[in-house]
């Protein structure tokens, strides 16, 4: 069977993403591959098809237990028979799974790089046939990557015990200095690297000012009903805070850090994974070993402190390719902390550390498109601006603004530099609060001279002037502002300076909300079709015992909710729906789109298929094909088109009421000597005008039903 078969029959996708199918190629050739995907790009689909193609049993090597519980699913789910090893089973589960797998009855075997690395068990696989090893994550096995365990090391062994093997080695995460590490700690032989595009455009890019920060996140929540998320957050006890605070808004929300005992941890991941609740106030350890695909958002309670991180964390949304959305919120105090530690604690790693935040912090400052930025950062060229940030959405205008950067500075100078950014703000707008006063900063010249501009505003505007090289935060100084040569310059009148407006920023970003919020009746309905099958994918999954997405993906859904099949041939052009899949669940979700179009149908919406349900529900409730068509005002031939299509579409119709076999015979006789396309007018001749178009059409349908079987005659 051809990768392609193999790619629709098992996974239930027609063609191969960007690589794919050259990286099988290599290692159905008896190679060794390097494979740099990002997060959700498809890595497993590269190892997972050859697989299924060569002799005995693909052994992957993964670090984390619930990684391995959920691909092992996933498979299953699909029809492959796969299961895994690890220090979570009993020895009697063990020993089970083993023999099945010494008796060669698994296609492929997830173990931890423990398990592997244990004499015993490398000696016995060498007496077995092994078709190929998977690496997964393998930027553990750098000693320059991260989450470094020594039984990596010992994976060299591979090579020399299995020369003849091939060896795929997969990971999102490795700069060029690790992916040579990598090559020579397995001791590849001469392999092919394969990097893949680090753009996943079905995610919105989005950063935002760090204020009234639970405010907007509970709004985004609510505007987003059923679809989880994850919010990342800086310590444990922001984590437990703001999902105290979410609870309290009526989000139903909670909290995973460290700090938690390992049966909570587990229950909040089981949950969320599960969909028993969608919203997770997290450290950044969540979302390591979840396979989960249908996280549709990702919000960043606080500045990441490198960009790394932070493409890793938004990597786990949208992983299932349907659109995702994250936020980033960003305030100057959120670098002031991560400074103060870098210098504390960083050690020789300081100045390495620093830099990457001062990256981090032009990426949320940025007034360009952001994926650009990002993608340049891992050396990916992006010539056109995304389209699909926040930047990019509601791009800034600008006006002249000297006069503001001015009383800035001014109030600035007049305070000897010696105050941070919210005191300058104050003075700025001439609070009345006691700090103010007692420091007699309300005797200043420019005390009060922006009052004009809201806190808001003017947080906006510092960032900027910080941002533009205007002033600098003096972080040695308790973050006080400074102001720089550049910056004197505009206030002594040498220079001038443009600024973005944050005002028709937000009209901007409010007018595109409110034309977001309009839908189209036909959207509205492909949403409504989407909860439903949304709800009985649920059902089905907690039957089953496995996690929602395991059933169908999100994409899945959607294709559903847009395209209404009412048909196997229909669904098999569904995205994710393989053979397996098809006969376990094909005939509930049939059951539920037929229901929906036709109780729309009787409600004056015109969708794709309905004229059909209604005939389909008039004749299966013994209604002739005369008085449907009197009851529906349609001619008798229309019904009976719609009876041969539903009947050619799998439905449940017995035709030989109005064909007999006889005829079916002479016409498929007429046909199978014509060339295509076939028209029903020449048939009709062919056969001297003694059988009917109505009969013609139903024989043209047995045909499609039956065309393999036919065929094979």
């Amino acid at each position: 069977m051809s990768p392609e078969l193999i790619l629709q029959k098992y996974f239930g996708y027609s063609t191969f993403r960007d690589q794919q199918k050259e990286i099988i190629e290599t290692v159905l050739s008896g190679r060794d591959a390097v494979v740099l995907m990002p997060t959700g790009g498809g890595k497993s689909i590269c190892f997972q098809v050859p697989a299924l193609m060569l002799e005995g049993t693909c052994i992957v090597v993964s670090p984390l237990i619930s990684l391995m519980k959920d691909q092992v699913e996933a498979l299953r789910a699909n029809g492959i028979t796969a299961a895994f090893l690890n220090s979570s089973q009993s020895s009697a589960d063990q020993r089970m799974i083993e023999t099945a797998f010494y008796n060669g009855n698994l296609k492929m075997l997830y173990v931890s790089p423990e398990k592997l690395a244990s004499e015993v068990f490398m000696s016995a696989i060498s007496k077995l046939p092994i078709s190929m090893f998977a690496i997964d994550e393998a930027h553990c096995i750098s000693s320059w990557g991260h989450d470094f365990r020594p039984e990596y090391a010992k994976l060299k062994l591979l090579k020399f015990r299995f020369p003849n093997t091939p060896i795929i080695a997969l990971t999102a995460t490795a700069d060029r200095v690790t992916r040579k590490d990598i090559i020579e700690q397995l001791a590849l032989d001469s392999p092919s690297a394969f990097i893949a595009s680090f753009d996943r455009p079905n995610i919105f890019l989005e950063a935002r000012p760090g204020q009234k920060k639970l405010e907007q996140i509970a709004n985004f929540i609510r505007e987003r009903p059923n679809k989880a998320g994850i919010i990342y957050c800086l310590s444990r006890k922001n984590t437990e805070e703001l999902s105290t605070k979410l609870q309290g808004k009526g989000v139903k929300a909670m909290c995973y850090h460290a700090g938690m005992s390992d049966e909570m941890r587990a229950k909040v991941q089981e949950d969320f994974i599960n969909d028993e609740i969608l919203v997770v106030c997290a450290t950044v350890a969540f979302g390591m070993g979840i396979d989960k695909s249908n996280v549709r958002w990702v919000i960043h309670h606080n500045l990441p402190q490198n960009i790394e991180g932070y493409y890793q964390e938004i990597g786990r949304a949208g992983r299932d390719g349907s659109k995702a959305e994250t936020i980033l919120f960003y305030s100057f105090r959120d670098v002031a902390v991560f400074r103060d530690i870098f210098k504390s604690n960083g050690g020789s790693q300081m100045p390495l550390k620093l830099s990457k935040l001062d990256r981090m912090q032009q990426y949320a400052e940025a007034q360009s498109c952001r994926r650009k930025m990002l993608l340049n950062y891992f050396g990916e060229v992006m010539e056109k601006d995304c389209g699909a940030c926040d930047v990019c959405k509601n791009p800034p205008q600008y006006f002249d603004g000297t006069v503001i950067a001015q009383k800035a500075l001014s109030g600035l100078m007049r305070l000897k530099e010696n105050v941070g950014v919210n005191v300058l703000i104050d003075v700025l707008r001439g609070s009345a609060k006691h700090e103010i006063f007692s420091k007699g900063y309300d005797k200043i010249k420019t005390y009060g001279a922006g009052r004009e501009f809201s806190q808001r505003e003017w947080n906006f505007f510092l960032q900027q002037l910080v941002n533009l090289g205007v002033m600098e935060i003096d972080y040695d100084r308790y973050n006080f502002l400074r102001a720089t040569e550049f910056g004197k310059d505009i206030l002594f009148g040498k220079k001038t300076l443009e600024l973005a407006s944050l005002k028709l920023k937000l009209e901007r970003d409010a007018a595109a909300k409110k034309a977001t919020k309009t839908k189209s009746k036909s959207e509205a309905l492909k949403d409504e079709l989407f909860e439903r099958l949304r709800v009985l994918r649920a059902r089905l999954a907690k039957a089953k015992g496995v996690p929602p997405y395991i059933i169908f993906a999100d994409t899945a859904l959607l294709a559903m909710s847009e395209s209404k099949p009412t048909s196997d041939q229909e669904l098999l052009a569904i995205p994710g729906m393989g053979d397996t899949k098809l006969s376990l669940y094909g005939e509930a979700f049939k059951t539920e789109i037929k229901l929906y179009i036709l109780e729309k149908a009787k409600g004056g919406s015109n969708l794709k298929g309905a004229t059909y349900m209604q005939t389909l529900e008039m004749f299966s409730n013994g209604l002739s094909v005369e008085v449907i068509a009197k009851n529906r005002s349609l001619n008798p031939s229309t019904i009976y088109s719609h009876l041969s299509q539903l009947y050619a579409g799998g439905e449940d119709i017995d035709i030989f009421r109005f064909i007999t076999q006889n005829e079916i015979d002479k016409v498929l006789g007429v046909v199978q000597k014509m060339e295509s396309p076939i028209t029903l007018r020449p048939i009709f001749e062919a056969l001297e005008e003694k059988i009917d178009y109505t009969k013609i059409k139903f024989a043209l349908a047995y045909f499609e039903r039956n065309k393999t079987s036919i065929l094979a005659k």
